[in-house]
């Protein structure tokens, strides 16, 4: 089966690097990009690409058509689509007569959209799930080829979260693209009218408001945590990246939102909406004064 590859994330990687090592599969070609104006986990597979010998468009500055015209001449089976923030074409969908296969770290139909790690941290959600789906013109809308859950500890973050779903999709692979391969795959339809869709995150979702609950400010911080680029606060005219907390038990509930308890090396203690956060890991210079407020 001839792949053309298409991605430019650590995950598309991980995707990549499983599919090249299986029999019966030939990467006919991949598409990635030089640099990315945002996303943390931007990975370029030019290297990749290389070191498998195979043709490689770099698309930031190609069109829709050009992209089209260079997956189509390399004829491939089947197209794989794992970490592009681009919505692909009805053209280039039409072109693998295997169909071209997305990636979604959610328990499709649910949770569509943007940054499903992140939203799924932020909300405090106890499950996620990996799933495998071939592609149509919508967003994560299209059948499911393969699903697994995937649990979220209460000590999970942003990185934790991302390594387990890595080292879950190669079993997933070696799963569903033998049949992917030999044409017995037998993807199962999306409800249209279940699930939800995540919006787009923006740098203000990630700035903490003191006077949300201590445990919502934690989950926040967990979300961003690398390889993302983590939660922030402003402190006087300085924004100062917060990458670590825990929950401090014991302080008075009279205490306004957003006051420093204590600021020392071990961690700066704050008073949050409701219970109390200590800042374990962060960018502050110098740190904040005891009794002042963020």
């Amino acid at each position: 089966m001839r792949i053309v590859f298409i991605g430019s994330v650590m995950f598309s990687r991980t995707v990549l690097d499983t599919l090249s090592s299986m029999p019966d599969v030939t990467i006919a070609g991949i598409v990635t990009r030089r640099d990315s104006p945002h996303g943390s986990d931007f990975v370029s597979l030019r290297s990749d690409a290389d070191a498998l010998a195979v043709p490689c468009l770099e698309a930031d500055d190609v069109d829709a058509a050009a992209l089209t015209s260079w997956i189509g001449a390399h004829e491939p089976d089947a197209i794989f689509c794992i970490g592009w923030n681009r919505l692909l074409g009805s053209d280039v969908l039409a072109i693998p007569p295997r169909g071209v296969i997305g990636y979604h770290p959610a328990a499709l139909p649910a949770n569509r959209g943007r940054h499903p790690i992140i939203w799924a941290l932020v909300l405090g959600l106890s499950e996620t799930a990996s799933t495998f789906f071939r592609m149509d013109t919508g967003a994560d809308t299209g059948p499911i080829i393969d699903q697994e859950p995937v649990p979220i500890d209460d000590d999970d973050d942003a990185g934790t979260l991302y390594a387990r779903l890595q080292k879950l999709a190669p079993r997933q692979l070696h799963r569903f693209v033998p049949r992917l391969t030999d044409g017995t795959l037998n993807p199962q339809a999306q409800d249209p009218a279940s699930g939800n869709s995540w919006r787009k995150r923006t740098p203000d979702d990630g700035r903490i408001d003191w006077r949300m609950p201590a445990e919502n400010i934690r989950n926040l911080v967990r979300a961003l945590r690398p390889p993302y680029p983590g939660a922030t606060c402003r402190n006087g005219t300085a924004e100062s990246i917060v990458w670590q907390v825990e929950t401090v038990a014991g302080v008075a509930e009279n205490l306004e939102p957003g006051k420093i308890l204590e600021a020392s090396p071990t961690g700066i203690v704050i008073k949050c909406g409701l219970g109390a956060l200590r800042i374990i890991e962060h960018t502050f210079d110098p740190l904040p004064e005891t009794g002042s407020y963020l």
